[in-house]
């Protein structure tokens, strides 16, 4: 079966949060994940909003053109609207981002207005339990000019053994650039992206659902990995895809490298010794 869901105007995280922490739902019901699309009218952007998200995350804002990343602040809240659907019978707290892949098919300017479309598209049981795919996609006018490809992971106790912890890739890790992230973090992203996975805020809620002490957002890792960058990338279109390997708690110090490839470059972001992964990425330029 098939769903169709259309917005004149982005929803809140705040009611769609409420939904995801207290409301009940059984469960994964062993049955394919429908189609389920959702679709916003065009929408305008606040400079103060992408300058606040732009400092968080590292981003040099010109007052011009949006950084990278800035775009799936707005898919997410697709998303949230996916989760929440009746037709999705478990729980956005059983899930875990594994990867997201972001295109930027020409600079994005902030006088634009951007028009979102959000699909589940795509479903399949693993080892590690339930995979799906959100393809978001903006557009303005009629122009495709970003994309997203988020794979999210529902995971079930019965599905497979655990899985060995991720080692980092051959990269040379002699002069990484050194990043201190402090307990707020989870808090300053959520102001600026409206975000506020009770997770990522602060000690005595992500205590609630299991964890000692606060996670950073993975796509603040992405964003803020993007952002250094920068320097390469400018204007041109081009491809980050990521995988998120082990949570990233704060405060801590990371460590953060890039290294040529034959068609673009690879990266990743590891705990402060370099030998833990948070995350590992690679930049293709496509023109």
């Amino acid at each position: 079966m098939k769903h169709s869901v259309e917005l004149k105007a982005m929803p809140s995280l705040f009611s769609l949060y409420r939904k995801i922490f207290f409301g009940r739902k059984p469960g994964w019901d062993g049955q394919s994940l429908p189609q389920i699309e959702v679709s916003c009218a065009p929408q305008t952007l606040s400079a103060d909003k992408v300058a606040q998200y732009a400092e968080v995350c590292g981003f040099e804002f010109d007052g011009e053109h949006l950084p990278l990343t800035y775009l799936y602040v707005m898919a997410f809240r697709l998303h949230a609207v996916i989760f929440t659907h009746q037709a999705i019978t478990f729980p956005l707290l059983g899930m875990i981002h594994l990867k997201n892949r972001i295109s930027r098919y020409r600079p994005l300017k902030i006088s634009e207005a951007y028009r979102l479309d959000c699909a589940l598209t795509h479903s399949e049981l693993t080892d590690a339990g339930l995979e799906f795919e959100l393809v978001s996609k903006a557009y303005v006018g009629d122009e495709l000019v970003w994309e997203a490809h988020s794979v999210y992971l529902y995971r079930m106790e019965s599905a497979g053994r655990r899985a060995r912890p991720p080692k980092g890739n051959d990269m040379a890790w002699d002069q990484p650039q050194h990043w201190q992230l402090g307990e707020d973090l989870g808090r300053r992203y959520a102001k600026a992206s409206g975000d506020y996975n009770l997770i990522h805020l602060h000690p005595l809620l992500s205590k609630r659902f299991g964890f000692d002490r606060v996670l950073a957002h993975g796509m603040w890792s992405k964003a803020r990995c993007t952002a250094a960058l920068m320097d390469k990338i400018g204007q041109r279109p081009c491809t980050l895809d990521v995988s998120f390997k082990l949570p990233l708690f704060m405060p801590a110090e990371v460590s953060f490298a890039a290294e040529p490839m034959a068609e673009g470059v690879r990266f990743e972001l590891r705990d402060q010794k370099g030998r833990r992964p948070h995350l590992s990425g690679e930049l293709h330029f496509l023109d």
